[in-house]
């Protein structure tokens, strides 16, 4: 027996439940995306430092003395990578490195900072051994927020 009249599908209350709960879903979810996605690129960021941190830690575990501030070897004027433009150096070996290419004007043309500490946790001046080094943290000179860092590079 065949039924005249009925249709199936869905009404328009379920249908506009279905989107609220989407659009909640999204402004609960994209911005932690949106975090999770920067914090990658500054990893990308962060591996810049290797070069300059193995001179530095050489140079100081031989004894010698500091060649001054942008002349440890490892510098970089412009470009260095998709999103680093350029790498400096401090007398102490404080390595720096220049943000670009973010597209974020909250990272572009700001700055992160990596410092050699010794034992007593203060800044190298001169032979010994760098017993850790500190990333991140704004007495150096890194304007990066902390929510954008990865957690090993946020000023510890």
């Amino acid at each position: 027996m065949r039924r005249y009249g009925t249709q199936g599908g869905f009404t328009i209350v379920e249908i506009m439940a279905v989107v609220a709960i989407i659009g909640v879903l999204a402004v609960i979810v994209l911005p932690s995306v949106k975090a999770n996605t920067i914090r990658v690129k500054m990893s990308e960021a962060l591996l810049n430092f290797s070069g300059c941190k193995a001179i530095i830690t050489e140079v100081y575990l031989s004894g010698g003395d500091s060649p001054g501030g942008g002349n440890w070897g490892c510098e970089v004027a412009a470009n260095a990578s998709t999103y680093v433009d350029n790498i400096t150096t401090t007398d102490e070996g404080v390595i720096t490195v220049w943000l670009h290419g973010f597209g974020d004007l909250r990272l572009n043309t700001h700055r992160l900072s990596l410092t050699p500490l010794d034992a007593t946790g203060n800044v190298m001046t001169g032979g010994g051994y760098v017993a850790r080094w500190r990333c991140g943290s704004p007495a150096d000179g890194t304007d990066v927020p902390a929510q954008f860092l990865p957690a090993s590079c946020r000023g510890g």
